[in-house]
């Protein structure tokens, strides 16, 4: 299965570069270059996309704030000439941080990265026995595939590249990107409140400005995600 993928960057260089690195490995498939983000946005509403390779600093709009619109965002490649800016991508759960000028090998090592986690996402399967079952998920841990009732879920938490998801019997620890169970599961009964943290929304027993309490556990609010949070658990307050 190929990967779909575009290039965001304004140098020209840097673009044929990448296009000619893209060229060379089987699984991706190019289908657009961009000079700017505002042009790249337009084309990802309606195309299917499956990683970009972003610059940093770009006219117009940086490659930051460009992700930061992005609702459902693909897999994300920075590639830039600053340093610096690494923490703040990782903060933004993107897959790799290429810094140019970039070599072929470093550009395979960042690929592998992306397919493996596309593989990954094989390892989550929701889904149902019939109408008299509740729905359930698969987590693959180590070789088996192991069931988690939906409704028996309290915490999902990220701890880099795995997320541990916390029942009221178990823990179970699985590898996985919380970015991506957050858009796999059903989003009326989970809620994302902290780029580290899903949780349940009806096993919420509290809750205030800065965190949720489930089951006498306190789990944080992240700050990005506080208004968004705040206005879906107010729906419920009277």
């Amino acid at each position: 299965m190929q990967l779909k993928c575009v290039i965001v960057d304004d140098e020209p260089l840097a673009i044929e570069v990448l296009e000619s690195y893209v060229g060379k490995v089987e699984r991706l498939q190019l289908v657009g270059t961009f000079r700017n983000a505002i042009s790249a946005f337009d084309f990802i509403q309606t195309n299917e996309v499956d990683l970009i390779f972003l610059d940093i600093q770009m006219p117009k709009l940086t490659g930051i704030d460009f992700l930061k619109t992005l609702k459902n965002p693909p897999k994300v490649i920075f590639t830039t000439a600053f340093r610096e800016y690494a923490l703040e991508g990782y903060e933004l759960e993107v897959s790799d941080y290429l810094l140019k000028p970039i070599s072929f090998e470093r550009f395979l090592k960042s690929i592998s990265k992306v397919f493996d986690d596309s593989e990954n996402r094989k390892s989550i399967q929701v889904g149902s026995n019939g109408a008299d079952e509740e729905p359930f998920v698969y987590f693959k841990v180590d070789k088996r595939m192991v069931k988690i009732r939906l409704n028996d879920i309290l915490i999902i938490e990220s701890i880099k590249d795995y997320v541990k998801v916390k029942t009221l019997e178990k823990e179970i620890v699985t590898h996985q990107q919380i970015s991506y169970l957050e858009h796999k599961l059903p989003e009326e009964k989970f809620l994302r409140i902290h780029r580290s943290f899903i949780v349940a929304i009806d096993k919420i027993d509290a809750f205030s400005a800065t965190e949720v309490e489930i089951s006498k556990k306190y789990v944080p609010i992240g700050r990005n995600y506080k208004i968004d949070v705040i206005e879906r658990l107010s729906q419920n307050t009277l």
